[in-house]
């Protein structure tokens, strides 16, 4: 799936965590944002636009406090927004996990008990559907992982092209389209 005939995206990675910082994997486990997050989510609000046709949260607490921090108390949560589900390998690093699993990473390798690329495919091949039902400018705050997952399935590539997507916490990217071939505008400011 591609990004059809919705209009632009604005996407925005949660503030940092506790987690984030230490590169500890973190999907479900429900953080509250560090007070380095909680500033740069106000940060975010003085930079992004107002004039959204639809604003969407990831349910995880730390997305839907850089939502709220940002200005958009009021987004509409998506629950196919969450994280990759790393299963056993929550909470940890990824030299940890390396150690049991060399060269592991999360685009070419199994979690054990959590999710893989299909699921992935299918929740970011949902959202999409919903913002070309929206068709106008809308805002999305997610995870690192998922929202580099959005963008590969933006782009009509398969998830594990979001490798090539760094995305730090508390930025902002544009996806949108030239012309009818849909594109990244900006990335990871």
């Amino acid at each position: 799936m591609s990004g059809g005939s919705a209009g632009e995206v604005w996407i925005v990675r949660h503030g940092e965590t506790e987690w984030s910082a230490a590169g500890r994997h973190t999907s479900y486990t429900d953080l509250e944002l560090t007070a380095a997050g909680e500033l740069a989510a106000l940060d975010l609000g003085a930079r992004l636009p107002h004039d959204f046709d639809l604003v969407l949260t990831s349910p995880r607490r730390r997305a839907r406090r850089t939502a709220e921090l940002a200005g958009f108390p009021d987004a509409v949560i998506d629950q196919d927004l969450v994280e990759w589900d790393y299963g056993d390998y929550e909470g940890i690093t990824t030299p940890q996990i390396r150690e049991r699993d060399p060269g592991w990473t999360v685009w070419t390798h199994a979690c054990p008990g959590g999710e893989g690329p299909q699921e992935v495919t299918a929740r970011c091949d949902r959202v999409i559907g919903r913002l070309a039902e929206v068709g106008g400018k809308v805002l999305v705050f997610g995870h690192g992982h998922s929202l580099r997952s959005l963008t590969a399935r933006w782009l009509g590539q398969d998830v594990d092209e979001g490798r090539f997507f760094r995305l730090d916490t508390a930025t902002l990217s544009v996806l949108g389209h030239e012309r009818e071939t849909p594109v990244i505008l900006r990335w990871n400011a």
